[in-house]
């Protein structure tokens, strides 16, 4: 798996979103959250994200797209580490749900740990 993050691989449908809060299992690494769900995919991708943080905390739009760009960078850094081997179909919802900004290298760190809990709560069921 490649370090790109490209335009099939954003999870978009607002059905399938909405389908994983009601559905989906959750796992925390505070400032993080991820929400995912197995569900089969018709593009062959193996894993679609989608990133989020809450205008609740972050009023201003500048701050929030600046956090939404280091979640998606710190995925994509990782993505290759963590789910080369991956074969089940998941799509995943990375919520940042803390109130204060980070930098990349703490998203990054906590990033790893969220990944490390999602393979370890993946792997019991």
């Amino acid at each position: 798996m490649d370090t790109s993050y490209s335009k099939k691989e954003k999870l978009k449908s607002k059905k399938l979103i909405e389908k994983m809060f009601i559905e989906g299992r959750s796992i925390s690494a505070f400032p993080l959250r991820l929400v995912y769900l197995e569900t089969p995919f018709n593009d062959g991708v193996t894993i679609k994200t989608g990133v989020s943080v809450s205008k609740r905390h972050f009023k201003s739009a500048v701050d929030r797209n600046r956090i939404k760009r280091l979640l998606r960078e710190a995925y994509r850094l990782n993505k290759p580490v963590y789910f080369n081997n991956f074969s089940t179909q998941c799509a995943f919802m990375i919520l940042y749900i803390g109130n204060e900004k980070p930098t990349l290298k703490q998203i990054e760190a906590k990033m790893n740990l969220l990944f490390e809990k999602f393979h370890d709560d993946f792997n019991k069921n």
